[in-house]
């Protein structure tokens, strides 16, 4: 009996081991989307591990009424799903600066900080192609102005080179 334990112990984990998947490297990108407004941003992820990676992505962001920019840094767990699928979720935060166009000419410029969390899917193709969909709500961090505690909900696809 405890050989047989022992050997649907050692078989497993061969098991879990042998299905791990690595991940790229580098990978660098665009991640398209948001939740107000149309925005893009050069996204950039950097493996820390076989299961770990540092995403940063530099974004523009525009509205009716608004422009602005916003660099965010996420510390990314991978999790393998089915094959070339994986599961990710990751913390992190970021800085951004916008300008609002107010009627009347006074335009109102302001600095904010951020925190965000992260969670999505990823297909990793035969060729250097990494596709994602993601979620990540952020909550900022600023003066009246920028409305304090502000949550936004951030939903975008993400298109990459990987080497």
């Amino acid at each position: 009996m405890k050989k047989l334990f022992l050997l649907s112990v050692a078989i497993l984990g061969f098991t879990f081991v042998s299905s791990a998947q690595s991940i790229s490297e580098n990978a660098i990108g665009l991640r398209l989307g948001d939740s107000d407004g149309f925005g893009a941003e050069v996204s950039y992820q950097r493996a820390l591990g076989d299961n770990n990676r540092l995403e940063l992505d530099l974004g523009w962001r525009d509205g009716n009424n608004f422009d602005g920019f916003k660099l965010a840094g996420l510390y990314q767990w991978i999790f393998p799903l089915d094959g070339s699928f994986n599961w990710y979720v990751g913390a992190g935060g970021g800085i951004g600066s916008f300008s609002f166009d107010v009627p009347g000419g006074n335009d109102v410029t302001d600095t904010f900080v951020f925190a965000a969390g992260d969670i999505g899917i990823e297909y990793n193709f035969e060729i250097p192609l990494l596709l994602s969909l993601d979620f990540r709500p952020e909550i900022g961090f600023g003066d009246d102005i920028y409305d304090n505690n502000d949550l936004d909900f951030d939903i975008a696809l993400g298109i990459r080179y990987q080497f």
